[in-house]
């Protein structure tokens, strides 16, 4: 049985359906209106779920941020060079992007992980050093990869997750990504799953013009009537329109869901991540949060998809792990809503209701 087999074996069908009842029921009963924080409390009850107690503690948070690079950057559909990439990468590892401040905010530690850089970084750069290949192919000529590096991909992210648990037990992931071009990829996955229309799922990445929209556009149109993505075969579509450190991302779900930890999806890159490890294992939704709504128009047909609903809106467009970093306060704050706010009884008033 491969990794990705067992992963997917291990992961839980139903959460923990005795503390999630403790969790509603403490709510129910605390002193304020049931209900009256919302969407705090949902994220609380199913924290207690995933944790199997009503006092959850997030004090070990990680945020692992998956680079790779595109070939179908090729097809101008993006405002930077390819040599980006590597660039970011080393200013991840140097603590000096947006996600690593961000990050440290929240209290998290933050790593980037190597997919496919077109980039041999020193081995010595501490990063998750996870290379498949160096970069995809030109999706709009040929696959983007091959259906065993796919799965590598994929394999290579849960490998992330257990060297990250293993060490210290991870309490909440966060994930991240980083590659120029990978918008196209990403609306060309939510494509291929849903048959919306292409025009409906993209949008301008980087920010290109009214022209490079409608080339990007072309682009991916291209690449699914080359190929013919099977919309019930998840690696299928990953391996032929995807992009590896999609694979990677889809890999931390997966990874984080079998060691029964909850899992932030960032952006329209991460989320992509997250729907190719959802339709591989459709018991991993039930670890996933969706950190925040971005500017790109396809990130709202993946959050429908999923059945997710983002927690926040920002008008965040830059990837890299940044909503998931703002996102893990949030369920911080919520793990004490759930535990430290006291019932009428623990207050000593027995006819509040």
């Amino acid at each position: 049985m491969s990794l990705l087999e067992q992963t997917i074996g291990s992961i839980k069908k139903t959460l923990n359906q005795e503390a999630f009842n403790a969790a509603k029921d403490r709510l129910l009963n605390q002193a304020k209106p049931p209900g009256s924080l919302g969407i705090m409390e949902e994220i609380s009850a199913r924290l207690a779920a995933i944790k199997g107690t009503t006092d959850v503690h997030l004090t070990n948070k990680r945020i692992v941020t998956c680079a790779g690079d595109h070939g179908v950057t090729q097809e101008g559909v993006s405002l930077f060079p390819a040599e980006v990439t590597p660039q970011m990468v080393l200013n991840f590892a140097a603590q000096g992007a947006s996600v690593n401040i961000i990050g440290r905010h929240a209290g998290a530690v933050v790593k980037a992980a190597d997919l496919g850089v077109n980039y041999d970084f020193d081995p010595a750069l501490p990063i998750f050093h996870k290379k498949i290949r160096h970069g995809t192919a030109n999706f709009t000529k040929e696959p983007a990869m091959t259906r065993e590096e796919a799965i590598l991909s994929i394999e290579a992210g849960i490998e992330i997750v257990a060297e990250l648990d293993d060490e210290t037990p991870v309490d909440l992931l966060g994930t991240g990504d980083m590659g120029i071009g990978n918008t196209t990829p990403s609306s060309a996955i939510i494509a291929a799953f849903s048959g919306i229309p292409v025009e409906k799922l993209t949008g301008r990445g980087t920010g290109v013009d009214d022209a490079g929209l409608a080339n990007k556009i072309a682009a991916i149109q291209k690449g699914l009537d080359l190929h013919q993505p099977d919309p019930s075969d998840p690696i299928d579509i990953l391996s032929k329109v995807g992009g590896l450190e999609i694979g990677g991302l889809a890999g931390l779900v997966l990874g984080a869901a079998a060691r029964g930890i909850p899992v932030i999806c960032d952006g329209l890159i991460s989320t992509a991540g997250a729907l190719i490890a959802c339709e591989l294992a459709p018991a991993a939704k039930q670890y996933l949060f969706a950190s925040h709504k971005s500017v790109e128009i396809g990130h709202k047909y993946m959050h429908d998809r999923l059945g997710l609903d983002p927690l926040i809106d920002l008008k965040f467009r830059l990837g890299e792990g940044t909503g998931a970093a703002v996102c893990m306060e949030l369920l911080d704050l919520s793990t004490r809503i759930l535990a430290d706010i006291k019932t009428f009884e623990e207050m000593g008033i027995t006819n509040a209701k």
